[in-house]
């Protein structure tokens, strides 16, 4: 792919032809992922290592850990914030082969039915990934987690674990639920620009 082609792939998708489009972009890269980035971090960065259980045994502290986080919320944010962006992508992509204008896609009907489509997967994905977070994380973290340690043959079943800085955890899922819905509201809301751009309410930038 030439350099022009690059060119316009990444100006269109640091510049979306939306204004509420350039606001989810701002919203989602640099607010979004910065506090993942370092808040997340800075909460779930050393989770593993001050999870503890009793008998407070490596063996126990790790399988009960795994029990307790089969996937790690910062790579589920990750691959979640990958994954959204895919369909905005790929249609910039498409944009920068056939040397679509930023301008062009709210004029002609096709680019413009396209683009709401890669909104609308955004969109789904989004609510997947939701769905997702409140199956695997909840909306509270308690301080205590009841592990079943029978696979390990164990004179015990169950034992009790300690979730270091729960509220914190608890506070920051709540956060990231909210940028979730802040995230859907934005791609609804540009569909709705888009519809009345076409519908000639506001004028093409």
């Amino acid at each position: 792919m030439s350099p022009n082609y690059m060119r316009s792939f990444s100006e269109g998708c640091l510049r979306p032809p939306t204004v509420i489009g350039q606001f989810h972009t701002l919203f989602f890269g640099s607010v979004r992922m910065f506090f993942l980035g370092v808040l997340g971090f800075a909460v779930y960065g050393n989770e593993a290592l001050h999870f503890s259980c009793d008998p407070d045994k490596r063996e126990v502290n790790l399988f009960c850990y795994n029990q307790f986080r089969p996937i790690t919320p910062q790579v589920f944010w990750a691959l979640q914030l990958v994954i959204v962006l895919v369909p905005g992508a790929f249609f910039h992509l498409y944009a920068a082969c056939k040397s679509i204008k930023q301008e062009d896609i709210l004029q002609k009907s096709f680019y413009s039915v396209f683009y709401i489509f890669s909104v609308l997967l955004r969109i789904i994905l989004e609510a997947v990934a939701f769905w997702l977070q409140i199956q695997l994380f909840g909306f509270k973290v308690n301080a205590i987690y009841i592990c079943d340690v029978g696979a390990l043959e164990k004179k015990f079943n169950i034992t009790r674990c300690m979730v270091p800085e729960h509220f914190e955890k608890t506070i920051f899922l709540i956060a990231m639920y909210t940028f979730t819905v802040i995230t859907v509201v934005l791609c609804i809301a540009e569909i709705f620009e888009i519809s009345c751009r076409r519908l000639g309410f506001f004028k093409n930038q």
